[in-house]
């Protein structure tokens, strides 16, 4: 049983949500990591202290196993990342349904269910240690827009956005729940400079910053004692360019 508390991030091989977990594990948090894909950031996570579970979120079964794993090993959470993500576009080669349906595990259900079965790991940190613990859910700009090519992507998100005021509201005041929306922060590798000019002059600010913005902000949070249900948008005033 492990007694140190730790903060769980779904998602966490990679870009933002490994960014969260090296940045944590470089101020001495103990971190646990769920992925679907082997990579040799996973080798460097383990090496660096992380537990790191190979976890499809979309799967009702390993969904359950992994939160049994987290009763049976850990006494208290400091937090949850919710970053676990899946950019699925309905021209995708699957049916219209099984997107929906996939979007919505990964992005409602899962964070549900977690939020509900583990929160009494977060109260038992949040008491011990007279402080708060966090839930973080990552959203996303197109919550606010919705996306033509992303409808179910965009609707999933929405919905967890919106749960973060029920949450909010149920786990105050010993947990504090909040979002993080991003909107371009990182390019991926294939992307070209074309693209990259033209998805920068998308927002006020045309840059994309990196993880290290997202880094910041879930610091921010956490040294919060009066900040929740709300939503901390990363867009670079993407809203105001019309």
């Amino acid at each position: 049983m492990t007694i140190s508390a730790a903060v769980i991030i779904t998602g966490g091989g990679q870009r933002i949500g490994l960014a969260f977990a090296k940045s944590l594990l470089e101020r001495g948090i103990k971190v646990i990591v769920t992925y679907r894909t082997e990579r040799e950031s996973i080798k460097t996570l383990t090496n660096l202290g992380a537990d790191c579970y190979k976890v499809d979120l979309t799967h009702k079964t390993e969904r359950d196993n992994f939160i049994h794993a987290i009763k049976e090993n850990h006494t208290q959470l400091r937090g949850i990342i919710h970053n676990a993500s899946s950019w699925t576009p309905e021209s995708s080669n699957q049916s219209h349904t099984d997107t929906l349906e996939h979007n919505m595990q990964i992005h409602v259900t899962a964070p549900y269910v977690l939020n509900l079965e583990l929160s009494d790991l977060l109260l038992t940190y949040a008491k011990q240690h007279k402080t708060m613990a966090d839930i973080i859910h990552m959203t996303d700009y197109v919550v606010e827009k919705g996306s033509k090519k992303h409808i179910a992507y965009a609707a999933s998100k929405a919905a967890l956005a919106n749960m973060t005021l029920s949450f909010a509201t149920q786990l105050a005041p010993h947990i504090k729940v909040n979002n993080i929306a991003p909107a371009l922060l990182m390019f991926n590798e294939h992307d070209n400079d074309t693209y990259k000019a033209k998805a920068a002059k998308k927002s006020l600010l045309p840059a994309a910053p990196g993880a290290k913005e997202a880094t910041s902000t879930l610091h921010y949070i956490f040294n919060s004692q009066y900040i929740t249900g709300r939503t901390f948008a990363l867009d670079g005033g993407r809203q105001l360019k019309g």
